[in-house]
Formats: C-alpha cells, sequence, structure tokens
C-alpha cells in the first residue's frame, strides 16, 4: 500500500510485488553505495520501475530506508535473543557465534546496510541501538557475568566478548571483497565455522 494511503485498506498483490522490488532494489543500492552515495534514480533503474512510479510508493530515499532499517534491527536481533541461559553455556555461546556467522553468509546486503549505518553515526537507528540493542545485550552480559560466577566458562569481560563475536562474524560480509580477494578460489564459509569455534572455545574454557 502507497504510504500515505488508507492504513486499513490492504495492499494488492501488484503494490505488494512493486513495494518488494522496491525495497530488494534499495538493500542493494544502499548496501553498496550507503545512503548518501545512494539516489532515487538508482534504486528505480535496480527495481525496474519508473521514478514516480517508485514515489507512488514511497515518498523520498529516506522512507525506503527507514523501512529497511525498523525491518533488518529486528532481524538482527534475533541470533542473541536464542541465547538461553538455561543451557550449557561454551554450547550457548558457541551457537550464538555460529548463528551470527550464519547471517552474514545469508544475509551480505543487510549486514553492509547496518554497518554503513553505524559508520556514519546511526542517526536512523541511534534510538533503538540505545534502547532495544542495549537492553537485549545488557540481559545477556548478566547470563554471561552469571556464568562466570559460576565457574561455567573463563573469566571474560562479556561486553568485549560480545563486540568480538560481532567482528569476527560479520567481517565476512561486510568485507566480502577482501575476504575472497585473499583466499581465491576458496570459499569463506568453509573453513569459517570451525575455526571461530575453536578461538571462541579457547577463550570460554575455564
Amino acid at each position: 500500500m502507497p504510504d500515505g494511503q488508507d492504513a486499513k485498506r490492504p495492499r494488492t498483490r501488484i503494490q505488494q510485488r512493486n513495494r518488494d522490488l522496491i525495497l530488494g532494489a534499495a538493500l542493494e543500492v544502499f548496501s553498496t553505495h550507503g545512503f548518501r552515495g545512494a539516489t532515487l534514480d538508482q534504486i528505480a533503474t535496480e527495481a525496474g520501475l519508473s521514478k514516480p512510479n517508485l514515489l507512488y510508493y514511497f515518498p523520498s530515499k529516506e522512507a525506503i530506508h527507514n523501512e529497511l532499517l525498523s525491518g533488518l534491527m529486528d532481524t538482527w536481533l534475533d541470533p542473541m535473543r536464542a541465547l538461553e541461559s538455561s543451557g550449557e553455556p561454551i554450547a550457548e555461546l558457541l551457537a550464538y557465534v555460529d548463528r551470527k556467522l550464519e547471517m552474514s553468509r545469508l544475509y551480505p546486503r543487510e549486514s553492509r546496510l547496518f554497518a554503513n549505518e553505524i559508520v556514519q553515526g546511526a542517526p536512523r537507528i541511534l534510538e533503538a541501538l540505545k534502547g532495544d540493542l542495549k537492553e537485549l545485550v545488557d540481559e545477556k552480559v548478566a547470563v554471561i557475568r552469571d556464568w562466570t560466577n559460576q565457574g561455567k566458562i573463563a573469566d571474560v569481560h562479556p561486553y568485549h566478548l560480545i563486540f568480538s563475536i560481532w567482528s569476527l562474524t560479520q567481517h565476512y560480509a561486510d568485507f566480502d571483497v577482501q575476504v575472497r580477494a585473499v583466499l581465491g578460489e576458496e570459499e569463506p564459509f568453509d573453513a569459517a565455522p570451525a575455526y571461530l569455534r575453536e578461538i571462541f572455545l579457547k577463550i570460554l574454557t575455564p
């Protein structure tokens, strides 16, 4: 349904298809050029639509970008939400590493979109970072500290442990071109899971 229309009126199949086309095209353009470098003309061309047709659905580049980010933020938190305090600590944390790496494999454009937003100072998602993200991280940090106090994992700084997991897994998406240039014919995600699990197993084992 085009922005500004009656929110209660269901979208037609064509309207939903065109919105999906626009969002898919915008994800490609934003992840490649960043917010500042992207234009509505580029998005329209990528979507195979005219610019006036695109503007029928979204009034601005900002509206499209915000739509992508709002959906992405929730998806980005899911792997951490799945970390269970009732599980075996090292297994839970290694599974979190696996899920984050799999996100980089399956959603590289989304990862780069998020990274571009952060590099620019997170002007459009700063409140979400200070709100939903921080609340969830604080919750899981309390779990990690409890595991440490019980001697179930090594004495690690919980926030920096999480930062390390983010950086080592998201690197494969955000620096995909560099990784593939260095590895040549080797597929990055063939060896990465076992390697990262080995690293974090050594860090976490008491």
